[in-house]
C-alpha cells in the first residue's frame, strides 16, 4: 500500500489528537471504512453500492484526589480541523465524570504495527469479479428450475489506526464479508436459506447453494403438520453459532461473581472448573484462527463489564473458554479480573467450536431415525439471565427426518433452549466448519461450529410463517 500524505491521512489524525491532549492520558481510535454491496430478487439484480467513512474515539484521562477519571468521545467523519474541540470535549468530560471505576495504567510496550502509517486498506466493487458472473449462472439455473432467488452480497474492509499517550502506535486491518441467499417457490409458500462469511469472496459459490437450496425447496414439496414438543434435532452450525455467540455475549466474569448470570455459582463465586458438557467440546477463540482472523489487540470505544478503554491495546492470545466439556474462563478486563481473581481474559472477535466429530451435516442426518432437521433460527431473545433461557422462531425450513432420509418440511416453532443447557444435553457433534451466525451477522460474523445432535430439543408452540 502506498502512503498516504496530507493531514486528513487517519495516522496523522492520531496523531495531531494526541499533541493536542492536555489530558494525562489519551487514547486515540481511528477507523476508516468503506464497503461494497450487491442486492437482487427474483433472479435479477437490483442494487449495488460502494461507501466510505471514518469516525475517531478520543480517550482522555484525567488523574485527580479520589482517583482517574475518564471521558470518551466518537464521532463520524471527523477532519483535522475537528480535531481540537473533540480533544477538548474529551478532556472536559474526563473532568466532570467521577474517578472511573475500571481505572489503570493505559497499556505500554507493544512494539509499533510496521505499516501504521500507510494508507488503509480499501474494498470496492472488483471483490465481487468472479462472484458476480457466477451469481449470474445461478440466476439463470434457478429460473429454469422454477426458483426465485434473493438476497445480498456485503464486503466491508474497516482500517483501525490506535495511538496511545504511552506510545502505543497500533493497527489492524479487518476485512469482513456476508453472502445471505434465499431460494422461493413461485407462489412464495416454500422458502430455504443459506449463508456464508467470507474474507474476500474467493470462496463463494452461488452455484453449489443454490444446488442445496433446491434440494430444500424439493423437500418441501411435502407439508407434514407437527404439535409443539420435545424432538430429537439436528441444528446446524449456523444456529449453533447464534446460540453460543449470544452464550459467549453473557460470560463476563464479573456479572457471574455478582450471581446475575447463568456461570454464578449457587452461594458464590463462578461456575469456572465446573463440567459443562458429557460431549469432548472445546470453545475457543483465536485472533489467529486462519479464515477467521480477527484484531490481535483490544480496541475498546467505551467501558463495561465485559471491556475497558484502559486495556486498550492489550495484546490478544488464543483463549479456551470450554476445554473438553470444562469451563475454562470467562470474559474480563484487567479490571474485573483483579475484582474476581480470575485470568485476563479480553474478549475477542471471533468464536469456534470442536466436539471431535468428523460427521457432514448429511451423515447425520442419515444416522437419524426420527427427527427434525433446522434450517436457522431467528428473533432470539432472552427470558431469564439466571439460566440464559432463550425463546426464538425457526425460519426457512424445518424438515422431519424418518429412517435416514428427509420426508417433508414441518411447520414452523418457537423454541426455549438454553444454550448452556443444549451443551449439557447434546448427545453428538459433528465436524467444524466456518459459518455464518444468521440473526447476528449484523454483529458477529467469524465463527465455526460443528451440528449438534439434541435429543429432547424443546419446540414450545407451533409458529405461523415460512
Amino acid at each position: 500500500m502506498s502512503r498516504r500524505t496530507g493531514t486528513n491521512a487517519p495516522h496523522e489524525i492520531v496523531e495531531r489528537a494526541l499533541e493536542l491532549s492536555r489530558a494525562d492520558g489519551c487514547v486515540v481510535i481511528a477507523e476508516e471504512r468503506s464497503s461494497a454491496n450487491l442486492r437482487w430478487a427474483g433472479n435479477a439484480l437490483t442494487t449495488n453500492g460502494v461507501t466510505r467513512g471514518r469516525s475517531l474515539t478520543v480517550v482522555a484521562t484525567v488523574d485527580g484526589g479520589q482517583g482517574t477519571a475518564s471521558g470518551v468521545v466518537s464521532r463520524s467523519a471527523v477532519t483535522a480541523a475537528e480535531l481540537e474541540p473533540l480533544v477538548r470535549e474529551a478532556e472536559a468530560a474526563a473532568r466532570e465524570a467521577g474517578p472511573a471505576e475500571d481505572a489503570g495504567p493505559l497499556v505500554s510496550g507493544a512494539a509499533p504495527s510496521p505499516h501504521f502509517a500507510d494508507a488503509p486498506a480499501e474494498t470496492s466493487s472488483a471483490v465481487f469479479e468472479t462472484f458476480a458472473p457466477a451469481l449470474g449462472e445461478a440466476f439463470k439455473r434457478a429460473g429454469d428450475g422454477g426458483r426465485e432467488l434473493y438476497g445480498f452480497a456485503y464486503h466491508e474492509v474497516v482500517s483501525s489506526y490506535l495511538g496511545t499517550s504511552t506510545g502505543l502506535r497500533l493497527r489492524h486491518d479487518q476485512p469482513t464479508g456476508t453472502l445471505e441467499l434465499n431460494a422461493k417457490s413461485p407462489d412464495r409458500t416454500r422458502s430455504a436459506w443459506a449463508g456464508l462469511a467470507t474474507r474476500d469472496f474467493a470462496d463463494a459459490d452461488p452455484l453449489a447453494m443454490d444446488a442445496e437450496l433446491a434440494t430444500r425447496l424439493g423437500w418441501a414439496a411435502r407439508r407434514i403438520e407437527l404439535p409443539a414438543g420435545r424432538y430429537e434435532t439436528l441444528l446446524p452450525p449456523s444456529a449453533v453459532a447464534d446460540l453460543l455467540v449470544y452464550q459467549q455475549w453473557s460470560a463476563a466474569a464479573r456479572d457471574a461473581v455478582e450471581g446475575r448470570t447463568v456461570f454464578s455459582r449457587p452461594g458464590g463465586g463462578t461456575l469456572v472448573g465446573s463440567k459443562l458438557a458429557e460431549l469432548p467440546l472445546t470453545l475457543r477463540s483465536d485472533p489467529g484462527a486462519p479464515g477467521l482472523e480477527c484484531a490481535p489487540f483490544v480496541l475498546a470505544h467505551a467501558s463495561g463489564d465485559d471491556a475497558s478503554v484502559f486495556d486498550n491495546g492489550l495484546p490478544l492470545e488464543p483463549t479456551d473458554w470450554v476445554s473438553d466439556g470444562e469451563l475454562r474462563r470467562l470474559v474480563t478486563t484487567r479490571h474485573s479480573a483483579g475484582l474476581t481473581g480470575l485470568p485476563v481474559a479480553p474478549g475477542i472477535d471471533n468464536l469456534i467450536m470442536d466436539g471431535g466429530g468428523s460427521r457432514s451435516l448429511a451423515e447425520m442426518v442419515a444416522g437419524t431415525e426420527r427427527g427434525l432437521l433446522l434450517t436457522c433460527l431467528w428473533y432470539i431473545r432472552e427470558v431469564d439471565p439466571a439460566t440464559l433461557l432463550l425463546t426464538g422462531l425457526t425460519r426457512d425450513g424445518v424438515y422431519l427426518i424418518e429412517n435416514g432420509e428427509v420426508v417433508g418440511e414441518v411447520n414452523n416453532f418457537r423454541f426455549n433452549e438454553s444454550p448452556v443447557d443444549l451443551l449439557s444435553r447434546a448427545v453428538e457433534a459433528g465436524r467444524t466448519e466456518r459459518t455464518l451466525p444468521r440473526e447476528w451477522s449484523d454483529y458477529f460474523t467469524r465463527a465455526a461450529m460443528p451440528a449438534l445432535r439434541i435429543p429432547d430439543f424443546n419446540m414450545s408452540s407451533v409458529s405461523a410463517g415460512v
